[in-house]
Parts: C-alpha cells; sequence; structure tokens
C-alpha cells in the first residue's frame, strides 16, 4: 500500500469518528428533547388530576369496631393515610353521621353541617349489624344514604353494602363536594368504579333540595329500573334465583331508607 493510500485510509477514518460522534451527540440532545417533553406532559397530566381533587377542610372521621379485616378493610387505610380520625365508642360528633338510626336521608341540604362539622362513618360489619351499638355512636345529625350500588371486591354490584370510603364518597359527591370524593376514591384502585356505577345517581341526588326530594329520585329510579328488568324477563323469562336475590336486595333497601 502507498504512503498516499495510508494517509487517505487515516483522514477517512478520522471524517468517519468525527461523523459517528456528531451523530452520537445529536442522539442524545433529541433524547433529552423528549425527555423533557415527556415529563412535561406528566406534570401537565398530574397537574390535571390534582385539579380534580382537594384534600376536605373539614372533619372526617369513624367509629371502628372492630369487625372487619384489618386488611380489607377501608377505614384502617384511610386511618393509615391519616385521612380520618377514630372516634371512641360513646364519644359524640357534632357533624353528619351516616347511621340506621337517622330518619332523614342524605340531602344537599347537609352540605353547610358538613362545611361545619365534618362527616362521621361507623366500620362495622354488614354481617353483624344487628348487634351494633348504634345508641353509643351520637351526632345531632345522624343520616341515611340513598340507594347506590357497591364497587368494592367484597360486595362488588351489591345495593347499599358500601365500605367506609364509599359511605364517605357518596356523602360528598351528594352534597357537592365533588373534588373531596375524587381525593378519597383515588386511593383505592377500584374507586373510580363506585362513581362509574353510580354516576346517574348521584348527579340526581346532587340536584335535590330537600331529603324528601331525594327519596322522590330513589324511588323513580327504583321504578323505571324494576319495570326495565321485568320487560326484560317477558323477553327471555330466565331469571335465575341470583336475580331474585338481587332484587330483594333492592326492595329492603329502598323500604328501609323510605321509612
Amino acid at each position: 500500500m502507498s504512503k498516499y493510500q495510508k494517509n487517505f485510509n487515516r483522514k477517512q477514518r478520522g471524517k468517519q469518528g468525527r461523523n459517528h460522534n456528531r451523530e452520537e451527540k445529536q442522539m442524545a440532545e433529541r433524547f433529552d428533547e423528549l425527555k423533557v417533553e415527556s415529563d412535561s406532559n406528566s406534570s401537565s397530566e398530574e397537574a390535571s388530576e390534582n385539579e380534580e381533587m382537594a384534600v376536605p377542610n373539614f372533619n372526617i372521621a369513624m367509629w371502628d369496631l372492630n369487625h372487619c379485616d384489618p386488611k380489607k378493610c377501608s377505614g384502617r387505610k384511610l386511618l393509615k393515610f391519616g385521612l380520618i380520625k377514630n372516634l371512641k365508642l360513646g364519644q359524640q360528633f357534632k357533624g353528619l353521621v351516616l347511621s340506621p338510626i337517622g330518619t332523614l336521608t342524605v340531602s344537599p341540604q347537609d352540605r353547610s353541617i358538613i362545611e361545619s362539622n365534618g362527616i362521621a362513618v361507623i366500620d362495622c360489619s354488614w354481617a353483624r349489624i344487628e348487634e351494633t351499638p348504634f345508641t353509643k355512636m351520637k351526632s345531632p345529625y345522624p343520616r341515611l344514604l340513598p340507594f347506590l350500588i357497591a364497587a368494592n371486591p367484597i360486595n362488588y354490584g351489591k345495593p347499599c353494602k358500601l365500605t367506609c370510603v364509599e359511605a364517605i364518597a357518596a356523602v360528598l359527591m351528594i352534597c357537592n363536594f365533588t373534588k373531596e370524593a375524587k381525593f378519597y376514591l383515588s386511593k383505592f384502585s377500584w374507586g373510580h368504579s363506585f362513581l362509574e356505577l353510580n354516576d346517574e345517581l348521584l348527579e340526581l341526588y346532587s340536584k335535590c333540595n330537600s331529603s324528601q326530594e331525594v327519596l322522590d329520585v330513589q324511588q323513580k329510579y327504583l321504578t323505571e329500573s324494576e319495570e326495565k328488568r321485568k320487560n326484560r324477563d317477558d323477553m327471555w323469562p330466565t331469571s335465575s334465583s341470583s336475580e331474585d336475590e338481587s332484587a330483594d336486595e333492592i326492595n329492603a333497601c329502598a323500604s328501609k331508607n323510605a321509612e
């Protein structure tokens, strides 16, 4: 190989090396641009989600009767996050309390009570409801929840059998504390399902002016749902025992709230 050829090859290798370095530099710069763009988009999405949620500036509390499995209890999880206050049996709560001894159903009219004194729930097992000492959990504002469908993994699709966080979110949604409701439900992977299952009802309840109006909306919804079920059964008369049981649960739930 001649001296000229050796010098030419050396120059070519040097030129290729510089080109390669230039390409690597350009790729690195483009990667940084994409990373910044991606981080910016993620920040925007997080900001958008945060705008839809808000931490309540009023008290959220519960009486825990230790009926439930701590690993499955939504109230215990909220307590772990510092999002709920634990009340002692016999201790009075000045705000709104969800309790079977209530005579009125939650309505948007209760919003001022919540703003001033908060919400409390009773964390007990549905299987041990009869032995729960509700009279030892006092409040000047005991309330019932209207008809809603559970979305929690244990009672998914069942009427009225809500967990603590679902009950809290329901009250918040009905009283138009939407951001606060979404904040609490966001702590559970299935939380969004509660709003999806009950979207129509919660929207209707939140537009009522009194407890009686909420009950009227509930009754209308249940009547229409029952008519649809009957029409479906007439077309396909093969209803299962589970469907009959579900209808019985719905009627029992509605009757309890209407008392």
